[in-house]
């Protein structure tokens, strides 16, 4: 069936350039699998003649966009986001490991995955790369509640089989067991991807991360995500526990967990040979702004990552991310791009444009997580996930919006001013 959608509508074509239709036309198809796609995008007055018996939802005052892309999420640390700590480190101790220690309780996990997903839903995000905790049914009960929901999500269960809690510390074997038997079930099935989720380097074994890195190389279309360079005490932390290796992400590449498909997040402290060994091996970074400015862990350097140059792409980092929100970290983002970076040379900062914001928030991370031509731009082919936003959400927003004179301060009013009232509705192309 053909649906389409009237509306002012924002799109990226092949190249990553913002498109705007003041007066847009949606018009999207099932596939075979029932899947939305979307047939055509573009200007109402050129399209409609052309779809002159397509049912059309009116939207007069709206944006239509493409749904937001988290590159980087935790949702068994829901709980604990606003937690004050010194740092990573105190915070993990502190917070983190005691609320994912919760997730041994199947009661709890459901709760909070379908609470997760409702965030997730409410401020507009349609894809989500995701960390569980080391307990299977963590993976389960999150996989389950967004197939019904019909989202696209990439999740993996954490292993960390050393220097972790009673409670959280996995065993080696096993772990790497339980992480095939996760991607056998659930990998591919509907809209939903598998990654192989070593939490850091300091909290696996060299047999663990070696295991890993032989799923990595037996399952090459699963993703990969973990952390790397995020906290300078992080860093010393792995360099005395990996003294081979070159650097901190080198211990990733030297147990073969650096591919396509693969997400580090953070990504702070790098040197050119880290940024190089990024490109070569087409691996990705997620940009965590509100979470790194939370734990005071430092910027991340935007104007190296564009001449190394290494896919990146937004991500929230709830529960170290203070909010779920694409605007509050697109408004971080531009913050930290702005002042002087944190890196191993600290260098003025630069100013990104509100149109490379939006798009490392949608076809920007779709690119970091090899799904470009997949969802993120509302090209034809495209999954039709989007969002239906008002610009004139609130008193102060309206006021801007109606000034502006040009796309970019259009988006950059959304950008600063915006929050979860902007998102009037989520549309996912595979709603149940």
């Amino acid at each position: 069936m053909q649906q389409a959608w009237r509306a002012s509508l924002l799109r990226f074509d092949a190249d990553g350039q913002a498109v705007f239709d003041e007066d847009g036309l949606l018009v999207t198809a099932a596939d075979d699998q029932g899947v939305q796609r979307v047939l055509a995008a573009g200007a109402h007055g050129t399209l409609a003649p052309q779809y002159p018996d397509v049912p059309v939802t009116h939207l007069p005052g709206r944006i239509l966009a493409p749904g937001f892309i988290d590159t980087h999420v935790h949702y068994p640390q829901l709980d604990v986001i606003g937690s004050p700590a010194e740092g990573l480190l105190p915070w993990l101790q502190h917070y983190t490991f005691p609320a994912e220690a919760q997730f041994a309780d199947p009661a709890h996990t459901a709760e909070v995955a379908s609470f997760f997903c409702d965030e997730l839903q409410r401020h507009g995000v349609t894809t989500a790369l995701t960390f569980c905790t080391t307990h299977p049914q963590s993976v389960d009960a999150l996989f389950s509640e967004a197939q019904k929901r019909g989202l696209r999500l990439i999740a993996g269960k954490c292993l960390q089989d050393r220097h972790s809690p009673d409670g959280l510390r996995d065993e080696t074997e096993q772990s790497l067991v339980d992480t095939e038997a996760l991607i056998n079930q659930w990998h591919g099935v509907d809209r939903l991807g598998y990654a192989i989720t070593p939490r850091f380097a300091p909290t696996s074994s060299h047999a663990q991360l070696r295991g890993a890195g032989e799923l990595a190389a037996k399952y090459p279309d699963v993703w990969i995500q973990s952390h790397v360079a995020e906290n300078v005490d992080e860093i010393d932390w792995a360099r005395a526990l990996f003294p081979d290796s070159r650097s901190y992400l080198a211990i990733y590449a030297d147990h073969g967990l650096m591919r396509r498909r693969a997400v580090y997040a953070h990504c702070i402290y790098f040197d050119d040979a880290d940024r190089t060994l990024m490109r070569d091996t087409h691996t990705a970074a997620a940009v965590c702004p509100t979470s790194n400015l939370f734990l005071g862990s430092g910027f991340f350097d935007f104007a190296s990552a564009k001449r190394a140059p290494f896919a990146h792409g937004l991500a929230s980092d709830v529960g170290g991310g203070t909010s779920f929100s694409p605007f509050v970290t697109m408004r971080a983002a531009y913050f930290v791009a702005r002042a002087a970076t944190t890196g191993l040379e600290p260098k003025p900062g630069i100013s990104l444009s509100p149109e490379r914001l939006w798009w490392l928030h949608t076809a920007g991370a779709a690119q970091a997580l090899d799904l470009e031509g997949v969802v993120g731009s509302l090209q034809p082919g495209n999954e039709a996930d989007f969002v239906v936003l008002n610009p004139e959400a609130t008193p102060l927003l309206a006021r801007r919006t109606r000034a502006a004179d040009s796309l970019a301060e259009l988006l950059f009013a959304l950008i600063v001013l915006g929050d979860d009232r902007v998102v009037e509705r989520t549309v996912v192309s595979q709603a149940k």
